[in-house]
């Protein structure tokens, strides 16, 4: 008998020209929401999931929903949405539900072939390495088929045999309320299939770590978390399922004189005050080798220049980046600077109505150096 009178829409908070998917995300808000087990003890609560789960029956099925727009309840056969409850709908329920019970009915196989999983390997490479591209050969322990059994599990490669708990669907269903809820089967761990006789050398699992060793082809251009997938590289599925992929992330070691802006290497260039002034030509390292500058006079601390296509390779060939050089002027201490070097800059001082403060042996070096 149906648990409730109230309009199937309404209930669900949906137009009555929603779509399949609105009506099944409208469904599982409200599911989520009002389920018995995270509102134990709650009537109301239990009502609405109940009277939730009704109009879902109803408007998620074509011919039942038709009916229903054409002759409300009375087109249901008066019983409404769980009149003759189909438990093929119950896929639906368990993808909704899959939230609150950890499990996809979807997912259960049959005693097939199991995937493998992904793995991770973390690579640290040089800044030149992550510019210009480079080969390396990277050691890890994956899980392979086992040698001894021919990854079947069972001694001398005998085969498994079905799941007497399960019968072979690798699922065990159990009721809740007015649900049937499937889960995987414990005996078979969701397989279908178990070992009677198990392989010594893989405990009947059919896997064994081994090492591996691969070369990595990084291409140029490549920054920091950089991730590389190798499709088939990851662990070996059970009973000859599909390998997963190995994901090699990378790190980017600090290079002692460049930094990095994308595409682009950022770097510091100190110039003498002289040089600022008057300009200068000098000579700056590149990733690409020596380069000459041209620093315009009147140059002023933390101005940039930028020398085009001498940065990092960008990822699929798509040009190169440019070297930024920021500009820093070098202030000397006066002790390290000669006696002739303080009285120039003294007279600079002097010339420019800024006169320094000078020690006397310095004056009279100044007095000697300009006949004054």
């Amino acid at each position: 008998m149906s648990t409730t009178t109230r309009d199937y829409y309404e209930i669900l908070g949906v137009a009555r020209d929603a779509t399949t998917q609105q009506v099944k995300a409208s469904y599982r808000k409200l599911a989520v929401r009002y389920h018995p087990d995270k509102n134990p003890g709650d009537r109301e609560a239990e009502e609405r999931f109940k009277e939730a789960a009704e109009a879902y029956a109803v408007l998620s099925d074509e011919e039942k929903r038709a009916r229903y727009d054409r002759f409300g309840r009375e087109g249901l056969g008066g019983n409404g949405g769980f009149a003759g409850f189909d438990p093929s709908i119950f896929g639906d329920f368990s993808d909704i539900l899959g939230d609150l019970f950890g499990f996809n009915a979807r997912s259960a196989r049959r005693g097939g072939p199991a995937p493998g999983a992904d793995l991770r390997y973390d690579l640290e490479i040089t800044f030149e390495e992550a510019a210009f591209g480079v080969t390396k050969s990277i050691e890890f322990t994956r899980l392979e088929a086992c040698e001894a059994c021919h990854g079947t599990g069972g001694a001398g490669g005998k085969l498994p045999t079905t799941c007497r708990t399960c019968g072979g669907v690798g699922q065990v269903r159990f009721s809740q309320g007015f649900f049937t809820i499937a889960r995987p089967c414990p005996a078979c761990r969701g397989e279908g299939a178990v070992v009677d006789d198990p392989c010594p050398e893989c405990r009947g699992e059919g896997l064994r770590g081994k090492p591996c060793r691969l070369e990595v082809r990084i291409p140029a251009g490549v920054d920091e978390g950089a991730r590389l997938r190798l499709s088939g590289e990851g662990e070996h599925g059970r009973r000859g399922g599909r390998p997963g992929d190995l994901y090699v992330l990378l790190a980017i070691r600090p290079h002692a004189r460049f930094g990095r802006d994308g595409a682009h290497v950022v770097a510091v260039e100190e110039i003498g005050y002289p040089q600022a002034v008057l300009g200068a030509e000098i000579e700056i390292e590149t990733l690409h080798g020596k380069e000459s500058l041209a620093v315009p006079s009147g140059t002023k601390p933390g101005q940039t220049f930028r020398l085009r296509g001498k940065g990092i390779d960008r990822l699929g060939g798509r040009g190169r980046g440019d070297h930024v050089v920021e500009i820093a002027v070098r202030v000397p201490k006066s002790s390290e600077l000669d006696d002739e070097q303080r009285a120039l800059l003294a007279r600079f001082g002097e010339l420019e109505g800024r006169p320094v403060r000078a020690e006397r042996g310095v004056m009279e070096k100044v007095r000697d150096l300009f006949g004054g």
